[in-house]
């Protein structure tokens, strides 16, 4: 069994946080730019770029830019395989039908994590939610509709007084929102997604201002969620 008292691996840690921020960077970086993020030497940031380059898990243009390899992507294909294979019919068919954004998300420690992703066909500019994409589980709809699936006692310690409130609300009718809260100016609708052998997971939309009211892209979310869930049996 795992000693839960050793401390971790310095290095590993640091090749795992390169890999956090080349997937929260909106483009390329260099060397220095991941130096500088991890506050290490670039001897040491490039050590373990070139280590993390010959397993295919990040990749190194001719002007020494870094961003993900698509080994990675690979890697991500592989996990909760099923789910995500039994989600994205689901996710497409509502992302299409409202012209929005539709996700899955899962809670990963204290975060909310976009497992898979889909945007609508016809969107003349649609907002973007890539897999990876994680924030604290206390903010942003998926965030609340998860918590409702959760004891008081699970969520993370530092999780205000006055979400208890608005996660009760969600609970009650289903369905939660957010606007402003994860990125400026969008709003999100979620209905948490409770499976059978697994943590909880949320299924969402994320737009822009639209008239399609909440409460019809609940209803919508909670079909998919259904869907979902019988297809795993769960």
């Amino acid at each position: 069994m795992p000693d839960a008292g050793a401390p971790p691996s310095q290095t590993l840690s640091r090749g795992i946080r390169i890999l956090e921020t080349l997937a929260d960077a909106r483009a390329p970086l260099t060397i220095d730019d991941v130096a500088a993020r991890l506050e290490v030497h670039r001897s040491i940031a490039y050590r373990l770029l070139r280590t993390l380059e010959h397993h295919g898990l990040v990749t190194r243009d001719a002007h020494g830019h870094v961003a993900l390899g698509a080994r990675m992507a690979a890697l991500a294909a592989g996990v909760a395989h099923d789910l995500q294979a039994e989600a994205l019919p689901e996710l497409t068919a509502v992302a299409n039908e409202l012209g929005m954004t539709c996700f899955l998300a899962v809670l990963d420690h204290d975060e909310c994590v976009t497992l898979v992703s889909v945007e609508p066909r016809h969107a003349v500019a649609p907002v973007a939610q890539r897999p990876g994409t994680r924030h604290p589980v206390t903010a942003g709809a998926p965030g609340k509709a998860i918590l409702t699936l959760l004891p008081r006692e699970q969520w993370p310690d530092d999780a205000p007084a006055t979400l208890d409130a608005t996660v009760a609300e969600a609970a009650r009718r289903g369905w939660a929102t957010s606007h402003d809260e994860v990125i400026p100016s969008l709003e999100s609708v979620a209905v948490p997604l409770a499976l059978r052998g697994r943590g909880p997971a949320a299924v969402a939309v994320v737009h822009v201002a639209s008239p399609i009211d909440h409460e019809r892209i609940a209803t919508r979310l909670a079909a998919s969620a259904s869907a979902v869930r019988d297809a795993l049996g769960g």
